[in-house]
């Protein structure tokens, strides 16, 4: 039975107006024609439904599993489709296929988000981006799971869950809490964020499009050429629409205005014809000249000065194509840094490493452990044949036949042997299992790059010091006064006008809340 009778709910009968379209003809979920869409089976016109209209049922059935976990953290996302090009030879640094020659092109996926809120909060709010670029290259996906600040909060990757609680709710009152965020970052070991904390309270924490706002590896990555030398890299991807950035007033009368307004801003551009583009540029750095920083090279919180690190440009990031499904397209894209290609590895970064499992996990949890089988993340430029990794729920690939699921067989499975030579020197990591983290108080050299940040650098930028010191003091306002206190000491290290600047908008602030609260 099709589940379907004739009475109340008759759907339109266009099949004498035009020649039947196969490919168009609504049907089950078991591919079974469905001659009534709204009619349900009933004793009657008016009595009880009855359980064999089965097309309801599953109709409803489905309807209650549409939603998936949402992604924890940087679940409200946009993404796109385009091409990487490459623009300049950086053969010495890495011999990956995907830099091989100049004006080759790689397709790819990338996708912006926020951090701490919602699938459904604001794309404008104060809030690091992600910047997470899919690239499917002939040598497998390549993902750079990436931020919009070239540095983070934290150098521990134990402090990584501490740290996302504190940015999304408080647990009693499932309110964003300032005491939350306050709290954690201004306790003394955590004071590293302090370098993250200038740029995500300048304006530079609320970009005024995704358009409008720069990638950054952040971490530390090992690249190779094929002769067998290894260098440190970071990667610094540029926009070429230039920076451009929201008060924070602008930021949140757009959040209440427009909620998804960098999501519709970047579909908009694109489907007009308007692709934006990115620049993307490598640092390098040797083995020695690692050793004679002032700071680990592995060190989340901190970035490589220019004028000893040059910018060098690869090539150019292109994003012209909208999705034609969101959720198959970009809700079910699962970036992760452990996908990566020959030629491109990670460092000993802590946190890098810990990414390295917990992006994947992630997405077995969020997406089933065959995540890798749906479309927009199957490696498509190249293949997968991995015979020992199969079954599991969702298997649809045809779970490689009657290979054996072993690799030790008389089948001679091939083991491609890569072209560059065994790499005669590299790191050499030796010594007793020891639990460490950082500093447990951070050193003045913590505070440096964030000082010239403030006094350097937003100091030839008209008014951003002065928004800098409004937009913190307005958000640690409804802080409760002891760490209010901790804030304002915490940035004297920085400042001491910087200080008094962030204790005079907050007192401004806080009194302006007060006078409202009695209106």
């Amino acid at each position: 039975m099709s589940g379907r009778g004739e009475g109340e709910g008759k759907g339109n009968d266009n099949t004498n107006s035009s020649e039947v379209r196969k490919d168009r003809v609504v049907t089950t979920v078991e591919g079974m024609p469905i001659n009534e869409p709204f009619a349900t089976q009933r004793v009657g016109q008016h009595g009880p439904l009855l359980m064999q209209d089965s097309s309801l049922i599953e109709l409803l059935a489905h309807f209650n599993r549409e939603r998936i976990p949402e992604r924890n953290p940087h679940a409200h996302g946009s993404g796109a489709f385009g091409y990487f090009e490459v623009t300049d030879d950086i053969t010495d640094i890495c011999g990956s296929a995907m830099f091989s020659e100049i004006g080759k092109r790689t397709r790819c996926l990338t996708r912006f988000s926020t951090v701490g809120g919602e699938k459904g909060s604001a794309d404008t709010v104060r809030d690091p981006r992600g910047f997470s670029t899919k690239f499917y290259t002939e040598e497998g996906n390549l993902d750079w799971v990436y931020n919009n600040t070239p540095i983070f909060f934290i150098r521990d990757p134990a402090k990584f869950p501490h740290f996302i609680h504190t940015q999304k709710r408080n647990p009693q009152t499932n309110l964003k809490d300032p005491d939350m965020f306050w709290d954690f970052l201004t306790t003394p070991e955590n004071q590293v964020c302090i370098h993250q904390l200038v740029i995500l309270f300048s304006d530079r924490g609320t970009p005024a499009s995704y358009r409008h706002m720069n990638g950054y590896s952040g971490h530390t990555y090992k690249w190779s050429n094929k002769k067998g030398d290894w260098h440190y890299v970071q990667v610094h991807i540029k926009t070429d629409q230039g920076i451009k950035n929201l008060t924070n007033e602008e930021a949140m009368r757009i959040a209440g205005e427009n909620p998804d307004f960098c999501q519709k801003d970047l579909f908009d551009s694109i489907e007009k014809g308007n692709a934006p583009s990115w620049t993307v540029f490598i640092q390098t750095m040797t083995e020695q000249e690692a050793k004679r920083l002032p700071f680990s090279v592995f060190d989340l919180t901190k970035v490589w000065p220019h004028k000893q690190f040059p910018l060098r440009r690869v090539g150019k990031l292109v994003l012209n194509e909208n999705p034609q499904n969101f959720f198959a397209q970009v809700e079910q894209a699962a970036f992760a840094p452990s996908n990566t290609v020959p030629y491109q590895e990670a460092s000993a970064d802590p946190v890098l490493q810990s990414r390295l499992f917990a992006y994947s996990d992630a997405h077995r949890y969020r997406l089933g452990p065959n995540f890798n089988q749906i479309p927009v993340n199957c490696p498509y430029a190249s293949r997968f044949f991995h015979p020992a990794i199969r079954d599991g729920p969702m298997n649809v690939n045809g779970n490689f036949g009657a290979e054996p699921n072993y690799l030790a067989n008389s089948k001679q499975y091939q083991f491609l042997q890569q072209e560059r030579p065994i790499q005669q020197h590299q790191e050499v990591w030796a010594g007793p299992a020891t639990p460490f983290h950082w500093a447990t108080s951070p050193g003045d050299i913590d505070y440096v790059q964030a000082r010239d940040l403030y006094r350097k650098v937003l100091a030839r930028q008209p008014g951003q010091q002065e928004n800098l010191a409004h937009n913190i003091g307005v958000h640690v306002a409804g802080a409760r006064p002891d760490i209010q206190q901790r804030v304002f000491e915490m940035f004297a290290r920085v400042d001491k006008q910087l200080a008094a600047d962030i204790r005079k908008e907050c007192s401004a602030a806080s009194s302006g809340s007060e006078l409202r609260s009695k209106l």
